[in-house]
């Protein structure tokens, strides 16, 4: 028999699988080098050469976010943002939709809650037509009434649709109850019906010209172009606008209720009960960031964390149990969410708040701990493969005002969290004692279980209520 021949198996045996191939170092990463520039007029220009695609992204981060709003015209930043691509002086909608279709680019706008955003990716070779077309967008925009009434429209729209899902539900009851009535964290960042109707063409001018001026914006110009031409575009473009944006009034972060409470969100005959527990965290910009995105990983950031093992994987109560912070420059909301059925409801919720206590009792494994620190340093360069991807980490650091560093550290000092400092942060930034647990479900049917877990006071809501409170 030839010697390269394999010799078959015993019947009824089977051949020993070949081991698993460990994992590799992660490779050496580096974000782009980027070089900023200060305009006379205030404005801030950050430049990436990436030569390795003939085009540039162009993104515009203002200070228009959702926290702006004036109370009771939530919904204003989101509206005048949206509106951007709706004309300018010189261009109706269609004009300007056939002028960026012939650059070969869209217009991508929208408004979070601490800045808004324009941003467009065109061919370097047209970046300084695209470039004007940009300048115009952001500061001669028209903003013509018969399209701020199809915004306002298909806003409303959105809201009934909320009204009617009960994730959606979930999501704006848990904004409500979390935040004090004062805070504009406390109001949906699109706004409500309310605030919507009050939203007129004059408001929507105003806004824009309080607040869309250079010192408040700064632009992140990466790909294929040196710094100087780009630098060069800027100030042809922008280097003439002028204004100061008025101060920036950070809202309120007290939590509503400084005790743990229950609420009820009843939906008649519901087969299932949307979750959300969580409470007011910390600021994006705190010394315990990284440590807290390792814990929040092993918690339920990662589809084998501790929340999504047991819920799912243990006792197969829900598809799914992923937790979050959703960070913003003030202190920022911590929040676990799931879906799951009437029946099990208590059971999930006792699961989540046993999780929750667990992880601030003792250290995490070293296999936890191995897990996500290699998964957030292994993701990390995947998250800069485009243009628009390295433009938006670089509005990150002018959003949140990050170091230039960050991202040259970033995986160095993820790989540098411990154990003992997982549970140091879990101790320091989870607070069971402000727990709040907002069900969206059938209230008839889950009240007497959910109280038996003696979670904190139970109030009911109906879906259209604002903050009216059932009796018991």
């Amino acid at each position: 028999m030839s010697a390269d021949v394999t010799t078959p198996s015993v019947r009824g045996e089977t051949p020993a699988a070949p081991p698993r191939p460990g994992p590799g170092a992660p490779r050496a990463y580096r974000f782009p080098a980027f070089e900023t520039r200060v305009l006379p007029n205030g404005l801030r220009v950050t430049v990436a050469p990436v030569p390795a695609f003939p085009v540039v992204t162009t993104l515009a981060v203002i200070e228009a976010g959702a926290a702006r709003d004036p109370r009771d015209e939530e919904g204003l930043a989101r509206l005048v943002t949206g509106a951007l691509t709706e004309g300018t002086r010189n261009m109706d909608a269609l004009a300007l939709a056939t002028r960026l279709e012939m650059l070969g680019t869209t217009l991508d706008t929208g408004a979070d809650w601490d800045s808004a955003i324009a941003q467009l990716t065109a061919l370097s070779s047209r970046i300084d037509d695209a470039m004007a077309v940009l300048a115009e967008v952001l500061r001669q925009p028209a903003f013509p009434e018969s399209e701020l009434e199809r915004l306002r429209a298909e806003r409303l729209a959105d809201l009934a649709q909320l009204q009617a899902e009960p994730r959606g539900l979930a999501d704006v009851f848990f904004t409500r109850l979390l935040y004090e009535p004062a805070s504009r964290f406390a109001r949906l960042a699109g706004g409500d019906e309310r605030s919507v109707a009050r939203l007129t063409q004059e408001r929507v001018q105003a806004f824009h010209a309080e607040c869309f001026r250079p010192d408040a914006t700064s632009l992140m110009i990466v790909g294929d172009i040196d710094v100087e031409h780009a630098v060069q575009l800027a100030t042809q473009h922008f280097g003439d606008w002028s204004g100061a944006a008025a101060p920036i009034a950070e809202p309120s972060t007290r939590q509503r209720h400084p005790e743990p409470r229950v609420h009820l969100v009843h939906k008649a005959g519901a087969p299932q009960s949307e979750v959300r527990v969580g409470h007011v965290a910390i600021p994006r910009l705190h010394e315990d960031y990284f440590p807290v995105v390792v814990m929040n990983a092993i918690l339920g950031g990662l589809f084998s964390s501790r929340l999504n093992l047991n819920l799912r994987e243990e006792h197969a109560y829900t598809y799914g149990a992923h937790s979050a912070f959703d960070w913003r420059r003030g202190a920022s909301p911590f929040e676990i969410s799931t879906a799951v059925e009437t029946a099990v409801t208590a059971d999930a919720l006792r699961e989540i708040v046993h999780e929750f206590g667990r992880i601030r009792e003792a250290p995490v494994s070293d296999a936890e701990l191995s897990l996500a620190i290699s998964y957030l340093v292994g993701v990390f360069p995947i998250r800069f493969e485009t243009t628009a991807e390295v433009a938006g980490g670089l509005a990150n650091l002018e959003i949140f005002n990050l170091p230039a560093t960050y991202f040259d550290t970033y995986r160095d000092r993820v790989a540098a969290v411990t154990a003992d400092d997982v549970l140091r942060v879990a101790r320091a930034h989870l607070d069971p004692s402000r727990l709040q647990v907002v069900v969206v479900g059938d209230a008839e049917a889950i009240r007497e279980p959910v109280a038996a877990l003696a979670l904190g006071p139970i109030s009911v809501y109906e879906p259209t209520d604002d903050d009216v409170v059932i009796p018991a």
